[in-house]
């Protein structure tokens, strides 16, 4: 069973490796435009990170809408009936 903290922690590693910075740059709430790496190309990146990192499809709709680690989490979260 999966807590939300460690869905998180997870979710900022996932971010971390996609926009090649270290950990402590992201944070729980981090969001879309926070850092300079998370840009529109960085957004791609990150989504692409994140289907393979959790197996999921991220479908056109949702890419608009995941643009913060808070919606990302919640998304999985909703995706595996949590």
């Amino acid at each position: 069973m999966e807590t939300h903290e460690t869905l998180t922690d997870r979710v900022q590693h996932v971010l971390a490796d996609a926009l090649r910075v270290p950990r402590e740059e992201i944070g729980p709430t981090t969001e879309f435009g926070d850092l300079p790496q998370w840009d529109s190309m960085g957004h791609m990146e990150v989504m692409v990170s994140l289907e393979k990192a959790f197996q999921v499809e991220i479908t056109a709709e949702t890419i608009t809408e995941l643009v913060s680690i808070p919606a990302i989490c919640a998304h999985l979260e909703a995706r595996d009936g949590a």
